[in-house]
Formats: C-alpha cells, sequence, structure tokens
C-alpha cells in the first residue's frame, strides 16, 4: 500500500481513473498526465521554456538537432525532458473495447460526435507492440541528440497514456545500451501498478536522484560487508589450506546465498542451515558437501525438506568444504543474510579478489574486471553490430509479411536466432591458467 498522505492518495486515485478512461490524442493528454503523476507524488513538475534553448533543462516539448553526414540538421522535439534523468516520448493507444458509433446512432448526436481522434494502435496487439518499439527508437535517437554538455540521461520512459509507462536504464554514461528496467518481468508500470509504494519510490528517484537506482551502487554497498566478512574468513583458513581450495569453497559459498535470494534453492534455506551449524561445527563440513552434491546432481535435500533442481555447471562438481569455527560460521551466516537479489553474479569476482590474500591473486586468475569495462569494449563491438542486424531483419521480414510471405519471414527470424546462438567470442584472459586464448559460446 502507498504511504502517501490522504490528500496525495485522492489525487493518485482520480490520475489512475481520468488517465485509464482517457482516449484518443497523446498530444492532447500527456501534458496533463505527467503534470498530475508530479504533483500527486511530490515531485517538481515540467517549468516553462525559454526562447534560449540552452535553459530549457526540464520542460515539454524540448528541441533537439539530428546532425547529418551532408552537415545538414533536422529538428526534433522532446515530449518531456529532464536533463540528468530522462527522456520521455509519449503514445496514447486505443483501449480494448472501444468502439465507434454505428451510422444509425450519428443523427442523435452532437456534430462533433463525428470528429473521432483514435489512438495509434489496440492494446496489446502486435501492431501496439510495434508502436512501443518504435517509441524506443525515438526516445534512444532524442537521447543522442542532446548537446554533448547534457550527456546520455541514464533513463528512457516511453509512456502510453492511461495504459503503461515503459522503463528503460542505461547508467553507463555511454547511451548505448538502454535495456530494461529493473528487468524484463517488471519494467512495464501499469496504472493500477502506481498505488504501489515501490512503484512511487522507483518514479521518485528518476524524477530525483537516478543514479541511486544504479544496480552497480547496490551491488558495491553489499560487497563492502561481504567482502569484509570473506576476508576475515578466508584469514582463518589461510596457511591451512591450498589457496585454490579456499578459493573453491568460497565461491561455492557465494553461489549459494545468490541461488537462495534468487529462489534457486528456497528462501532463507541456507541462511536457516548456517544458523542451525553455528552451535555445531563439527557437522558444518558434511552439511554442506551433502547440499552441494545434490545440488550439483539434483534430488531430495533433506534438510530443506525439499528437491533441488540441478545446476548443471562445474561449479559443484567438486563439493569440498573447508571446516570453519562457530565465528566462521556467524560470518557466513550474517553475509547469507544480506539481500543478494540485486547482485549481479558477475560481482563474485570482486568479492572473491577482495577476500583472498593478494600475494596468491596472480596465481588463482581472481582479478575481476568492473562491469562498465566489459560493456565499453563488448556494447560497441558485439552489441551494436548485432542490435543494427537485427533491426534490418525485423525490417525485411515485416516486408515479406506484408507480401503474404511468411515461410520467409519466419526464416529470416529463424536465420537470425541460429546466429545468436552459435556466435562465438575470443576472450584472452578466459582461461587464466592457461598462455592459449580460449574461446566460449556467447
Amino acid at each position: 500500500m502507498s504511504e502517501l498522505p490522504q490528500e496525495n492518495r485522492e489525487k493518485l486515485e482520480k490520475l489512475i481513473a481520468d488517465a485509464t478512461a482517457s482516449g484518443g490524442s497523446e498530444l492532447a493528454n500527456y501534458g496533463i498526465f505527467i503534470e498530475r503523476l508530479c504533483i500527486a507524488l511530490d515531485l517538481p513538475a515540467p517549468e516553462f521554456a525559454t526562447a534560449e534553448n540552452q535553459f530549457n533543462d526540464y520542460v515539454f516539448e524540448r528541441r533537439v538537432d539530428f546532425k547529418h553526414p551532408d552537415g545538414s540538421r533536422t529538428a526534433g522535439r522532446i515530449d518531456c525532458y529532464k536533463r540528468g534523468c530522462f527522456v520521455l516520448e509519449a503514445k496514447q493507444s486505443v483501449k480494448r473495447g472501444a468502439k465507434k458509433p454505428s451510422a444509425d446512432q450519428l443523427h442523435l448526436l452532437p456534430e462533433d460526435a463525428l470528429q473521432h481522434k483514435a489512438g495509434h494502435a489496440r492494446q496489446g496487439t502486435k501492431q501496439w507492440d510495434q508502436i512501443m518499439l518504435a517509441a524506443r527508437k525515438q526516445a534512444e535517437d532524442y537521447a543522442r541528440a542532446l548537446p554533448v554538455e547534457h550527456g546520455y540521461p541514464p533513463f528512457l520512459l516511453i509512456a502510453d497514456i492511461g495504459n503503461v509507462i515503459e522503463v528503460y536504464a542505461d547508467f553507463s554514461g555511454q547511451g548505448k545500451n538502454y535495456a530494461h528496467f529493473p528487468d524484463r518481468r517488471s519494467y512495464r508500470i501499469a496504472m493500477e501498478d502506481l498505488r504501489q509504494e515501490e512503484i512511487q519510490k522507483r518514479l521518485r528517484a528518476i524524477w530525483t536522484d537516478p543514479h541511486s537506482l544504479d544496480p552497480a551502487k547496490r551491488s558495491a554497498e553489499v560487497t563492502r560487508d561481504i567482502a569484509e566478512r570473506l576476508a576475515r574468513i578466508a584469514k582463518r583458513l589461510e596457511g591451512k589450506h591450498d589457496p585454490r581450495d579456499v578459493a573453491e569453497f568460497l565461491m561455492r559459498c557465494l553461489f549459494t546465498m545468490f541461488a537462495e535470494d534468487v529462489e534457486l534453492i528456497p528462501k532463507h534455506s541456507f541462511e536457516e542451515l548456517l544458523e542451525g551449524l553455528k552451535d555445531r561445527p563439527d557437522a558444518f563440513v558434511p552439511a554442506l558437501e551433502n547440499l552441494w552434491k545434490v545440488m550439483d546432481e539434483g534430488g531430495y535435500e533433506p534438510r530443506m525438506m525439499t528437491p533441488l533442481k540441478r545446476f548443471n555447471g562445474s561449479l559443484f562438481k567438486r563439493r569440498t568444504a573447508l571446516p570453519l569455527d562457530a565465528e566462521g560460521i556467524h560470518e557466513l551466516r550474517v553475509a547469507a543474510s544480506r539481500d543478494w537479489s540485486d547482485v549481479e553474479p558477475a560481482i563474485f569476482g570482486t568479492l572473491l579478489e577482495r577476500a583472498l590474500d593478494p600475494r596468491e591473486r596472480s596465481k588463482l586468475g581472481a582479478h575481476y574486471t568492473p562491469r562498465a569495462y566489459v560493456e565499453r569494449l563488448v556494447v560497441p563491438t558485439i552489441i551494436e553490430p548485432l542490435r543494427e542486424e537485427w533491426e534490418t531483419v525485423q525490417e525485411t521480414a515485416q516486408e515479406k509479411l506484408a507480401a503474404k510471405k511468411f515461410n520467409d519471414a519466419r526464416q529470416l527470424i529463424d536465420d537470425f536466432h541460429h546466429k545468436l546462438c552459435t556466435i562465438r567470442v575470443l576472450d584472452p584472459a578466459c582461461e587464466p591458467e592457461t598462455s592459449s586464448m580460449s574461446r566460449w559460446n556467447c
């Protein structure tokens, strides 16, 4: 439930009702929708635009110029723009079930009943999907056309007025990798979702402090705390066990914590197992080794009293657990109690690197490359070319569909999908223990 004051809740309820019932042109409705949303959520509303475009940092209809290779320029206008925060592109679709008046009723209606402004497409149809994808592409183009000193906004908002707001984010500052935010399952905010406190907080942050939503920052916060705890555990194990065994043991623990919070294994199950082992450190090694055996092979896990699916990587092929005393088990349990659902698996390298003795890092190949550095190389060399090719494939497939060449259209899509599945990327750092370069499937 929302924690908004009563007055704001009433304004939000009226906004949801009015926007959902509206129809027709986004030109007539998007400004009202955004202003009322800002009022309901206690956010600053867009300002009056000035004649000097350089000062238009939070306005409707913000002008940008598209620069062409021949030196010419074409003007464009962003529906709503807030510098350093977002580009918003608005559409308005036709509601499901909307009907035009029948011809035999028109003489009973006012004269302007004949003046009917339909939306771009009916909600939930393939045409609607295409309209929303085109709007996203338009928003990306606007972001890239902004003045250099503005930088790329971290968010793109695609608003189908009275229906949904789609959210895309790129925190790298490069403007080349806007992706569904927070993920593909929940990037669409429906009108009724505006009642949720979590959604309200998300929108406030997009408007006022967008980089606070950067998953890398949340990951870093978790990392700082957990890395200190893992370092204390590693220190207990140094000198008693081979550094490779220590690294593999810690990595298995890390992944198990992550699997617990994304519910690949039952929620809180690993945390509760560790809690029970604090007073029985002698049972720590067999308990963890049995758990990891089940995770590797799949089957029933008696302590969790549930069947586990098989983890089909090689992480648990070796399932050696190293003995810890009660204090070490406590440190591991506290680390497991942190919320790992927002932590990318890529951050595991950082945790491991900070936990191990620095003298052992080169030996173990435990060097972590930050995500931003990886994207700086991977996005322009792999992702962008593939996206451009995919756009071409989509356009060609649409032409085939229009010509009723359905099999040809399907074949184009299948061929591109096959290409994605068989791409191989050369990564010289993939096998740190060997001097040869190795390949992995993308």
